[in-house]
């Protein structure tokens, strides 16, 4: 398989402190503007495709990667969570911000 696209996301929970909601949104900031063209105009089917998205947050195991699986539009795709991104404390309230980072890469069989 050859990589041929990787985009970077960033995505938040301001008030829940919900992982994978922040998760989701730094998937979707990272696919939001990307128009790849190449499968129409190559003839190419999006099932050959594997998308591998790694998501970057302080607690890896509060995230649901099944259910962000499920919200890839394309290819085959896995999801896996790794310490990364971050947790900020507002001193005032006590209230965490949860930041979640994303890679998205999409790979496809050699096409040479």
């Amino acid at each position: 398989m050859q990589r041929f696209i990787i985009e970077m996301g960033m995505g938040n929970d301001q008030y829940g402190m919900d992982y994978t909601k922040a998760a989701a949104r730094a998937i979707e900031d990272a696919i939001r503007h990307s128009a790849i063209p190449m499968f129409e105009t190559l003839g190419i089917s999006h099932d050959q495709m594997q998308v591998r998205v790694t998501i970057g947050v302080q607690d890896p195991d509060a995230i649901d990667c099944a259910a962000l699986v499920a919200t890839l539009p394309r290819g085959h795709a896995t999801v896996t969570a790794t310490i990364g991104g971050l947790n900020v404390t507002n001193p005032n309230t006590g209230n965490t911000l949860v930041i979640a980072t994303a890679a998205v890469e999409a790979f496809l069989p050699s096409q040479a």
